[in-house]
């Protein structure tokens, strides 16, 4: 039977959790409290010392520019699950975070339990294909869920905090309740101090990164994750969560013979909206989509102006013009 370990935490506080390894992510392995009212995940390798003062700085200055203490702060607690403490363990660096709210898990079918991981809502052909009907929500719910969203990416940004790695797979999400959740908060950019450690998750990376990805990263041209990037990554997400498609992946190729290449063209240097208003050159070609992408991945079955004339205009300031000034 597995132990129950007592720890201090940095702040002197005492956690405890279970010596049996719930869950594993790219970096972290997760342990649970006793009561399951919150976990504490471990860095698998050790952190070097300006990841260990980032992970600091997260769970203390930054924490308290995000929470305050205030009804305010209470709102803000339900879109992130931030890490409230830090742990040494074993030789390896632990953050302490909130268990998800039960509505972030499945309840029933074939995915009873599981997380609802934000993939499973963006993708017409995911969610067509195995999400039931009782779990889909309505877009005025999807609506919702959006519009919080980007209040909490806007609270990390007016904090002078960047996400760097926003996508589906960090975002869990309850169409059903019109909810989201920012997770993986312990790696955020801060300008200037701690440079992004990832260039962020295909079809969420801006096409200026994508771009200049191969400069070194001492070229003043090479551009990084930051505020703004975060912003096209948000657009992208609104778009796909409300019309399930993807805005830049149309019918065009750019290089037949070179997969990885066409990749790289089609989110970078030749990006092109594929609703863009003159440029028709990137139109999905309906004949190549698969039964469980219609009707929504059919630009001409369900265009995005029925998002309305003011989400219209956003989604051609985000992916027309590039503008991202007010996007969030």
């Amino acid at each position: 039977m597995a132990q129950k370990v007592t720890l201090k935490a940095s702040d002197g506080s005492t956690i405890e959790f279970i010596d049996e390894i719930k869950a594993q992510g790219g970096v972290k392995d997760v342990y649970f409290s006793p009561d399951k009212s919150y976990v504490v995940a471990f860095y698998r390798t050790p952190l070097n010392p300006n990841d260990k003062e980032r992970v600091s700085n997260i769970v203390g200055i930054y924490r308290e520019k995000i929470f305050t203490n205030d009804s305010q702060g209470d709102y803000w607690k339900q879109m992130f699950a931030w890490p409230t403490k830090m742990v040494d363990w074993n030789g390896k660096t632990g953050v302490v975070m909130p268990f998800y709210d039960k509505r972030y898990f499945f309840s029933g079918g074939k995915f009873d339990g599981k997380e609802k991981n934000g993939k499973w809502f963006a993708s017409a052909k995911l969610m067509n294909r195995f999400v039931e009907a009782d779990q889909k929500g309505t877009w005025l719910t999807r609506l919702h869920m959006c519009i919080k969203i980007a209040r909490a990416v806007r609270r990390l940004h007016a904090a002078g905090l960047a996400h760097s790695d926003l996508s589906y797979n960090n975002i869990l999400v309850d169409p059903i309740t019109g909810s989201a959740c920012i997770i993986d908060d312990d790696s955020l950019v801060v300008p200037c101090k701690f440079p992004p450690e990832v260039l962020g998750t295909p079809d969420f990376i801006a096409p200026e990164v994508m771009e200049t990805k191969c400069l070194p990263l001492t070229d003043k041209n090479r551009k990084l994750p930051s505020i703004y990037t975060d912003r096209h990554a948000l657009a992208v997400l609104i778009y796909m969560y409300l019309l399930n498609r993807h805005p830049l992946r149309g019918g065009k190729v750019h290089d037949v013979n070179d997969t990885g290449h066409d990749e790289e063209l089609s989110m970078g240097t030749k990006a092109l909206f594929i609703e863009h208003p003159t440029d028709k050159t990137n139109r999905v070609k309906p004949q190549q989509l698969a039964p469980s992408e219609l009707p929504q991945g059919d630009p001409s079955k369900l265009p995005y102006t029925i998002c309305g004339p003011y989400l219209t205009h956003l989604f051609n300031r985000a992916f027309v013009d590039g503008d991202r000034k007010s996007v969030v």
